[in-house]
């Protein structure tokens, strides 16, 4: 069984940031991907944005390493030439109820560490955006967008520079914990049903939509380990240019962040994503399909904050899958499990790992090497 520095499972941008951070501590990784490119699930289906950071608990993972990884990641497009934009956001409320919560996500994000945020009145508002309906707003100039795949494109250029490897096609399908070693089991490309053990003295399950499932897999892992829950995300594109400048968010949402409007660096606008819990679901074997019919939904909901939004203006766009680790209705934190938690020496499961993921990516690499004491 060959033993290398250290093994990477999954090449999304979180995984890729984690191998970058190995790399530039003189530490090369093998990173193992199952599909034939690098970011094809989660990292490749989301809104591209760069979140401020104001959604989440204080304290929390998701709060910290958001507001540290949006300047990371704002600092590391700027030097490496990759496609972004800080465009800001308009949280809106259009009610009374809204503008309550409104005070309260601002009080929150305060808290977070978010200091540039600006409440509007609805006209101050509708004077920045005036196709704008809402009754009050919150600026967020700290948001933008992003190019997610030069950015994964960049982060592995980065890693490879320092020595770090991508093998695509390599499931991980198993492995061993003998109490002092974690032996992978891992599919060879090219060879059909065979497989090869692999052991890497740091180990990083990065597998996104199937982390769980990776460790799992693992005979004699101590665990304890959270339940997967999966919540289908559906994006609609918008004929014709949008009147906006901005990113439009409504108020949070149970399991997501409400029907949206982003643009991308052309200026295009989708909506979406909406929340389709997918009970029982088996996550290679995903269904990305965006029916036509679920945009009769979107328009009441993006009419609410844009009365102009023609009928029959959404098309079906894309789809993509959040890797939760709490049910319906339930908050649930990122979980990064090291050696304190389970007692596998360099070990870390990362779990939970949907928004803000992306923009947390460079701070969530930092963190794996502080736990793994690297």
């Amino acid at each position: 069984m060959e033993t290398v520095p250290a093994i990477v499972i999954g090449a999304g941008v979180v995984g890729l940031a984690c191998a970058r951070a190995l790399a530039r501590r003189g530490i090369p990784p093998l990173i193992l991907e199952q599909h034939g490119a690098f970011g094809q699930e989660t990292s490749a289906r989301n809104s591209e944005v760069i979140h401020c950071g104001i959604y989440y608990p204080p304290g929390s993972l998701k709060a910290q390493l958001c507001v540290q990884g949006r300047e990371l990641l704002y600092d590391f497009c700027a030097s490496h030439g990759i496609g972004h934009r800080r465009c800001g956001k308009l949280i809106v409320a259009t009610d009374r109820e809204g503008e309550r919560r409104l005070e309260q996500l601002h009080a929150q994000g305060l808290a977070n560490g978010v200091t540039d945020l600006e409440r509007l009145s609805g006209p101050e508002a509708q004077a920045l955006e005036p196709a704008l309906h809402c009754t009050a707003a919150l600026l967020c100039p700290s948001t933008g967008i992003v190019d997610s795949h030069g950015l994964m494109l960049a982060l592995l250029g980065e890693g490879e520079a320092g020595g770090a490897t991508l093998v695509c096609h390599s499931p991980v399908l198993g492995g061993d914990w003998d109490g002092k070693r974690l032996a992978l089991q891992v599919g060879e490309e090219g060879s059909e049903g065979a497989t090869m053990a692999l052991a890497g003295e740091l180990v990083i399950n990065a597998a996104g939509l199937q982390a769980t499932q990776v460790a799992r897999a693992w005979r004699g892992f101590p665990g304890p380990l959270p339940a997967p829950h999966y919540a289908k995300g559906n994006y609609y594109s918008l004929s014709g240019r949008p009147p906006f400048s901005h990113l439009i968010y409504p108020l949070p949402e149970p399991g997501g962040l409400g029907v949206h409007l982003t643009l991308d660096l052309g200026g295009q606008a989708r909506f979406g994503p909406d929340v389709e819990w997918l009970p029982g679901a088996d996550p290679g074997h995903l269904d990305y399909g965006v029916a036509p019919e679920r945009a009769q939904s979107f328009y009441g909901e993006v009419r609410k904050y844009w009365p102009g939004l023609a009928e029959g203006a959404l098309q079906p766009a894309y789809s993509g899958v959040r890797p939760k680790i709490a049910a319906p209705g339930a908050w649930a934190d990122f979980q990064l499990q090291g050696p304190a938690h389970h007692g596998v020496p360099g070990l870390v499961n990362l779990f939970g790992i949907e928004s803000p993921g992306l923009t947390a990516s460079l701070a969530l690499g930092e963190a794996v090497c502080q736990t793994l004491g690297v």
